[in-house]
């Protein structure tokens, strides 16, 4: 790596000292923390601009959730703010729930995560609503830095500094986020996190955040975005029993190849190589850890909380599929909601941030192994191929 070894202890004293607190919460979390470290030392190969990203990604990771601590132990009153009936969208990575987050966000019946708020929390807007602007801008700056270090940046991640944003960076101030291991080769911490980690209390954090970000402001409903909600739904359900889900289903074997080009595109300009087929095992691995959380929580009491959305009838017509998500959700439809989604869509069509050319075979793996071993998931949500799905959408509409 051609710099010192990480170190958890010298990181956490460098967030506790930017945050001002202790840490009261460091025992639920030091596990996530030694994993990812350990991983990142033995496996990543950062090289200097690896390194100083990623040390200060996990010194901020925590400050944020330490800052988050120091309002609540200040304003104890935070903590009774209601998150009444959140709603969950998620599904396998790149299977359309980034899209799908931007369709939500065209109705205003919902409060979406900013993506100025999930990279800069504190303080509360509703605190200091003069910061705003300040960290807006800031957020500009970090939105053009990742475009000048990943090449096509947006053609494979929609994003905007004001638009909404996924939960991974809230995830991230517990490192709970199995996410780290699409830009960091760390496998051992992704199956640590799978196996042992507490995701219970790092919903708690979660939610946490979310009562910091909505207090002294408007109460609505939550819509929170990430496909790697999919590994601790029921998890999901102990902090929030009223949570509901709307969940994107796309052939797996276009998920893989998508999320194994997105994988490799991440982790280039961070560390000294990327072997694509040690990316295209690993993900394959990763996709199927998350097929498993989504078969058994479908299997479970609580799988009737879930409104199922094909991605290709989502894509083809978007507002089709809107309407199906709402009545899973158990409410109409609003004409308002009908024309700025139309409208959303006409502004941005296919295509207008670039193309995403990727395969499967790029990365040593086969498409019909691959559905093989996905077969059980596929036909239970009725999950065609990907060409057959785009062709069924395109007659259909």
């Amino acid at each position: 790596m051609g710099n010192q070894p990480f170190n958890a202890a010298a990181i956490h004293a460098e967030a506790e000292r930017r945050a001002g607190f202790a840490d009261s919460e460091r025992e639920l979390f030091a596990g996530n923390l030694d994993a990812l470290v350990d991983g990142i030392n033995r496996d990543a190969r950062l090289n200097e601009t690896g390194v100083a990203i990623t040390r200060e990604l996990l010194i901020t990771n925590i400050t944020h959730r330490l800052q988050g601590l120091k309002w609540v132990a200040e304003h104890p009153e935070i903590l009774a703010e209601p998150i009444e009936r959140p709603v969950f969208l998620t599904g396998l990575p790149r299977s359309g729930t980034t899209y799908f987050q931007y369709l939500f966000d065209r109705d205003t019946r919902f409060r979406l995560i900013r993506t100025w708020e999930a990279n800069d929390p504190s303080p509360p807007p509703g605190a200091d609503p003069e910061s705003v602007r300040r960290r807006i801008a800031e957020e500009v700056g970090r939105t053009q830095a990742h475009r000048d270090l990943v090449p096509d940046f947006d053609a494979m991640h929609l994003t905007d500094p004001t638009g909404s944003e996924e939960c991974h960076m809230f995830l991230s101030q517990t490192f709970s986020a199995v996410g780290f291991h699409n830009f960091l080769n760390v496998p051992t911490f992704f199956d640590t996190v799978m196996d042992h980690a507490d995701f219970a209390a790092a919903y708690r954090v979660h939610k946490r955040q979310l009562q910091l970000l909505q207090w002294r402001g408007p109460k609505k409903p939550w819509a929170l975005k990430y496909p790697n909600h999919v590994v601790a739904l029921d998890k999901i359900v102990e902090a929030h029993p009223d949570a509901r889900f709307v969940m994107t289903h796309r052939d797996p074997v276009q998920v893989l190849a998508s999320i194994c080009r997105l994988t490799h595109t991440f982790r280039a300009p961070r560390s000294e190589g990327s072997d694509p087929r040690v990316v295209g095992a690993q993900m394959l691995h990763f996709i199927s850890r998350h097929i498993d959380g989504i078969m058994r929580f479908d299997a479970s009491p609580d799988g009737a909380k879930v409104a199922h959305i094909d991605y290709y009838r989502l894509v083809e017509e978007p507002m089709a599929e809107m309407e199906r998500a709402h009545a899973g959700l158990g409410i109409d439809t609003p004409d308002a909601v009908r024309d700025a989604v139309t409208r959303w869509r006409q502004e941005n069509p296919k295509g207008k941030r670039g193309s995403n050319p990727y395969a499967l075979a790029d990365y040593g793996l086969d498409g019909d192994e691959v559905a093989e071993r996905f077969g059980d998931y596929m036909r239970r949500f009725d999950i065609p191929r990907e060409a057959q799905g785009l062709a069924r959408s395109a007659h259909d509409a």
